[in-house]
């Protein structure tokens, strides 16, 4: 808005200099490309991000599976861990040695994180493993993807916004820094008797 005001405060004003109008043209410009550019900009790239993280996601459920594993015995010292893949980071989880079939048949015996309060032996959990039955983290799903995908392209909208403006500003300072230029040469052209008393006379 300050563009459009500034271009209508010096369209008639006497004390116009070229300069004062070019500036407003700049910010007007800059407003207008912030205004069409910037939402462009943030749904194509959230766009290419939301095709990246769901195509992720098609591909991490069709090689990640859900088994049942069974508590062999709780790891010696082993105390409560956060456990880092939920979305609170306050769900705790408890390291323990465990028997699980992979997708393949195969039979697994590994030290694993359970969300059981106190496991005991012969207890079963759930988790996620591949087809070979290693164990993994559970895949991403799309309501995720589509967030992160949607933070991407606000993300990259904010970024074209500022680097517009700061397009904008730098020429701006260029343009101030011809004018004290230009009014330095005038003040050399006045010379050093300019403003004397009996100066000319």
């Amino acid at each position: 808005m300050r563009a459009i005001s500034g271009l209508w405060r010096w369209r008639h004003n006497p004390l116009r200099r070229a300069t004062d109008l070019a500036e407003a043209w700049v910010a007007l410009a800059a407003l207008l490309l912030i205004l069409v550019v910037t939402p462009l900009v943030g749904s194509f790239v959230g766009g290419l991000a939301q095709g990246a993280l769901q195509s992720s996601v098609r591909e991490q459920r069709a090689s990640r599976h859900l088994v049942t594993a069974t508590v062999v015995r709780r790891v010696p010292g082993s105390s409560l861990d956060v456990d880092p893949e939920s979305a609170t980071g306050r769900d705790k989880r408890t390291r323990v040695l465990a028997d699980w079939t992979a997708p393949d048949g195969t039979l697994h015996q590994g030290r694993v994180m359970t969300s059981l309060d106190r496991p005991e032996p012969g207890d079963l959990f759930r988790m996620w493993t591949d087809r070979q039955g290693r164990t993994v983290a559970r895949p991403l799903d799309a309501a995720t993807a589509a967030t992160h995908a949607v933070i991407a392209g606000v993300g990259a909208a904010l970024l074209a916004a500022g680097f517009i403006e700061g397009v904008r500003r730098l020429i701006v300072w260029r343009m101030v820094r011809l004018r004290y230029d230009r009014w330095d040469r005038a003040w050399d052209k006045a010379g050093p008797d300019w403003g004397r008393t009996g100066t000319g006379s």
